[in-house]
């Protein structure tokens, strides 16, 4: 312990992160990194294969219904309603009957990106790839073949030129691009915090395609072969929203057939206290599809506080879409982007370029770019009108319609019940000097849960509820007034989301306004973030494992292929260590 006292936090970092590889897999991106970096790899947590079948599916997933139902719809304009009245603009019906007239849109192909703005196109993947010795014959020369000439239309003709030939598997973002008229089908393992297993979606699949994009960053990215990763280990930084089943699964995944020589499991919101160099706060993480809140005392995450709740950045950039057609101001194309992922990267940039909390009417010109099957690319220039409104539905979460999907098959629940009675626990909700991130219990054992005092929560299962009162009811679920005090001022914003202009004085505003009279209680303050908040939990992430010396609970890759279990000590570091986690937070903004 005197080493960590005296240690330069940067040499302690060059030191122990070489070796470390932080995972933090989210529903739409994953990140990924050494524990030496400043900022992990951040992306897209997806995959698109070749597919020869005719017509070839074009998402894995297959929706019930992505249309709102009339009673969804009904709701979806009260909430309007309720917004616009808080933000001092015309309520829908009074908008729709002054624009009786269409607003004009004009198309503008190659049309400069707006100044300031990302207005830039999206441009298509090249799926093919250029075969070995592959040379075309011109005018007596060889010459390479341009990729234009050999994508060719698929129309049950061969797919190969003889010089060209079809990717098989492509990842990242360059999945998320792949023109509509390719023969690809897209798949995202994981879906609202949850493994994303249905009919058409079976767990094991999941399981093999989260291993093969895992896999793909650590060569591609990283530059680890897997015949090296026995020289490296892994930190596994994982949502509130999993479960035991998916937590074995990828940690099956990690140490089995990434074959990392030893892992460790550590709780999001704990990692993004430690990332901002805290003890004790209230960590809101607006993730891509989920939002989740958890309060953490003194390096100890408190699961009786824990809420997740169906929505995130990804609601608001559908929302943006609804409340831009309800006003006409969305030009007349195909934009889905439930089934065109492209379409959701494109609403994703408005979304980040242009929406803001603020008062008053906020209108703006954006390009909007169309990529329709059988049409080409073109560009739209677009007066978008209400980009205030589509933000706040994280507090009115009923102006989200969240896409519908077939409920997975009974089979794919059963491990994930039977897991909670199973004969090993897991708890990852500790601080490293207490047992480190991950202790699996043997038979008959008592969790450190089962004497903590735990008071029952407001919220039904499955309630949806807006962010001011997610918050809210987590941290009166404590139960301390003294506690209450020190996290209703320690509120910690994540995720993407949290880089919204005007979204820390709202959520200050209504989480007091969401406190009970007869609490008392009458400060509520957002802290700032010392790093990218999109990382942060990464961030945590290293920082948890670089001052993890001991090493009591990382998992052997021996151990869990054989016996599937680990047991900590429970040894704990001095004080120095939150000093010495704060310092390095310091170093690392």
């Amino acid at each position: 312990m005197d080493y960590l006292k005296s240690v330069v936090p940067s040499q302690l970092i060059a030191e122990r992160g070489s070796n470390l590889v932080v995972i933090n897999p989210g529903s739409a991106n994953v990140r990924i990194g050494f524990a030496h970096q400043n900022v992990p790899y951040n992306i897209p947590h997806c995959i698109a294969r070749r597919v020869k079948s005719a017509p070839p599916k074009k998402v894995q997933d297959q929706m019930l219904n992505t249309q709102a139902t009339p009673a969804q719809n009904m709701e979806r304009e009260k909430a309007y309603d309720m917004i616009a009245s808080s933000l001092k603009i015309p309520f829908l019906h009074e908008e729709a009957t002054n624009n009786s007239f269409p607003r004009k849109v004009g198309r503008v192909d190659g049309c400069a990106p707006h100044q300031y703005r990302n207005d830039s196109p999206i441009i298509w993947t090249k799926v093919m790839d250029k075969k070995s010795n592959s040379f075309a014959m011109k005018d007596g020369k060889a010459t390479n073949l341009h990729f234009s000439e050999a994508s060719k239309s698929f129309d049950g003709g061969d797919s190969d030129s003889d010089e060209y030939k079809l990717k098989e598997s492509i990842f990242g973002d360059e999945a998320l691009r792949i023109s509509p008229c390719e023969p690809y089908c897209l798949s995202r393992p994981i879906r609202r915090g949850h493994f994303n297993i249905s009919q058409d979606y079976p767990l094991q699949q999941v399981i093999t395609d989260l291993y093969v994009i895992w896999d793909w960053i650590l060569v591609d990215k990283l530059h680890i072969l897997p015949v090296d990763r026995s020289f490296y280990s892994a930190v596994l930084v994982l949502p509130e929203s999993f479960d035991s089943r998916e937590i074995k699964e990828m940690l099956s995944i990690v140490l089995r057939d990434l074959r990392f020589s030893t892992a460790v499991v550590h709780q999001e919101g704990l990692a993004a206290a430690f990332g901002n160099g805290l003890s004790t706060a209230c960590v809101v993480n607006i993730g891509a599809q989920v939002t989740s809140v958890i309060c953490i005392e003194d390096g100890v995450a408190l699961p009786s506080t824990i809420i997740t709740q169906p929505y995130g950045g990804e609601d608001i950039s559908r929302c943006l879409l609804w409340v831009q057609r309800y006003h006409q101001a969305w030009p007349s194309i195909n934009t889905d982007p439930v089934m065109k992922s492209i379409d959701m990267l494109m609403l994703n940039k408005i979304k980040e370029s242009y929406c803001q909390i603020r008062e008053g009417e906020f209108d703006a010109v954006a390009i909007v770019h169309s990529c329709e099957e059988g049409k080409p690319a073109g560009s739209h220039k677009a007066r978008l009108s209400a980009l205030n409104v589509p933000p706040m539905g994280l507090f009115l979460p009923t102006l989200f319609v969240p896409e519908e999907y077939p409920p997975p098959p009974r089979s794919g629940f059963h491990d994930y019940e039977d897991m909670l009675e199973d004969s090993w626990q897991m708890d990852f909700t500790r601080r490293p000097d207490m047992s480190d991130g991950l202790y699996l219990g043997s038979s008959g054992g008592v969790s450190m849960w089962d004497t903590y005092q735990v008071y029952p929560k407001r919220l039904k299962k499955d309630e949806l509820v807006g962010l001011a009162e997610a918050i809210t009811t987590s941290i009166l679920s404590t139960g301390r007034i003294d506690l209450q005090r020190k996290l209703f001022c320690s509120i910690q914003i994540i995720g993407g989301v949290a880089l919204t202009a005007g979204l820390v004085p709202v959520v200050e505003e209504r989480v007091l306004h969401a406190i009970p009279s007869n609490e008392a209680i009458d400060t509520v303050e957002v802290l700032q973030s010392r790093s990218d908040p999109s990382f942060v939990s990464w961030k945590g992430g290293t920082i948890l494992a670089i001052l993890d010396f001991s090493r009591d609970a990382w998992i052997h890759r021996e151990d869990w292929i054989r016996n599937g279990i680990h047991i900590g000590s429970g040894r704990k570091y001095k004080d120095s260590y939150f000093l010495q986690a704060q310092t390095m937070c310091y170093i690392n903004t």
